[in-house]
């Protein structure tokens, strides 16, 4: 693959952070992206990273940006354009690649998922493999994250559309529903719910989840999702479960009205962690590294709000405790990544975005 001239590695913050004993560097590998909204690592370190505005970019491990093409089109308006980026589990051997876009118009539109193989120029045989049912008239809350399971299947997060809420606890709509899909598009047959227009529904009551990530040894999916006002949530995700929006929310409409008198309802998955007021999540991972043995097995949630990511500390599967982290950056952080060399790389997003790799402090300069 080619390769833009090779950037400068710059260490621009460094950190002695009191995070469980875990100092850190916070090092730029590429800068001047243009809303980054997603990030995968390449079995050869280098990365792909989507922007917003609809590119493809393959960045070299030097920070060398090329756009890659064999791309699809797609609606840049409000919240859409491109979303998640990730690589097929047996991609070293297959390169497949997986998008999530809004696709459409105006009057019409929805997430859907492409699929192609990576080649030195860009995807080839791309197709795209599933579009949300029904399409929606707004270009407000898509989901849009990924994630295979570990049995090879695909899940995809759909957000309500912003005027459809009540559609997110409706079985027979895709909005506001995590959907579970083959690695080719066709449905399994074991999905857990049976009605007419649900057999791509795995979990429903989301409002517009940015947050998704498999635990592969223990088998537990989290998924955290936007409140209105307040009651931001973090889900630990059984399949055919209700999460409850809108009938049960911790957060009121942007007016100040009452959404749900309910916080809780029989029958509807409670959160395992809420914040009030609003951190605006978006990006998560699941620390598997080794880099920093202290953070081996916690959550990594970005917070655009508040400018920071959220660590959260996971005990025997349960939220035990919460740190904020990475907040002298001062930027808005769209996503978290747990990559396989050992690192945690954050996206910036900005109309300077950039790709920040976090490495402990005792190794930088090595």
């Amino acid at each position: 693959m080619s390769r833009t001239p090779r950037l400068l590695l710059a260490v621009f913050l460094l950190a002695t952070a009191a995070a469980r004993g875990e100092p850190y560097v916070l090092e730029t590998v590429a800068g001047g992206l243009h809303h980054p909204w997603s990030v995968a690592q390449l079995p050869d370190h280098s990365f792909l990273v989507t922007e917003r505005r609809g590119r493809l970019l393959h960045i070299g491990p030097g920070g060398g940006q090329q756009p890659l093409a064999g791309v699809p089109g797609t609606y840049v308006a409000g919240q859409g354009g491109y979303f998640d980026v990730v690589l097929h589990p047996g991609f070293a051997a297959n390169r497949l690649v997986y998008l999530s876009y809004a696709a459409g118009g105006p009057g019409a539109n929805a997430t859907a998922v492409f699929r192609g193989r990576l080649t030195a120029a860009g995807l080839a045989d791309g197709e795209e493999i599933l579009r949300v049912r029904p399409t929606k008239g707004t270009p407000q809350h898509y989901g849009g994250r990924l994630a295979f399971l570990p049995d090879g299947t695909l899940l995809l997060t759909t957000g309500e559309g912003f005027d459809y809420r009540e559609a997110a606890q409706d079985p027979a709509s895709e909005l506001g529903k995590v959907l579970r899909i083959q690695d080719d598009g066709t449905v399994p047959a074991d999905n857990p719910l049976d009605e007419a227009g649900a057999e791509r529904v795995w979990t429903l009551g989301h409002r517009n989840p940015q947050g998704l990530v498999v635990d592969t040894a223990s088998g537990r999916v989290w998924l955290h999702e936007h409140g209105p006002r307040g009651g931001d949530e973090v889900n630990r995700l059984v399949p055919g479960a209700n999460y409850g929006w809108p009938a049960v929310t911790h957060g009121i409409d942007y007016s100040g009205a009452t959404i749900s008198p309910y916080k809780h309802w029989p029958g509807m998955a409670d959160p395992e962690h809420v914040w009030v007021p609003s951190i605006a999540p978006s990006g998560l991972a699941l620390y598997r590294g080794d880099r920093f043995p202290a953070w081996r097995g916690d959550l990594f949630v970005g917070a655009l709000v508040d400018r920071e990511v959220r660590r959260l500390d996971l005990e025997d599967g349960a939220i035990a405790g919460e740190e904020r982290l990475f907040g002298e950056l001062d930027e808005r952080i769209r996503d978290v990544r747990s990559a396989p060399d050992g690192f945690l790389y954050l996206l910036t997003d900005s109309e300077a975005g950039k790709l920040v790799r976090v490495r402990p402090a005792e190794k930088a300069g090595r």
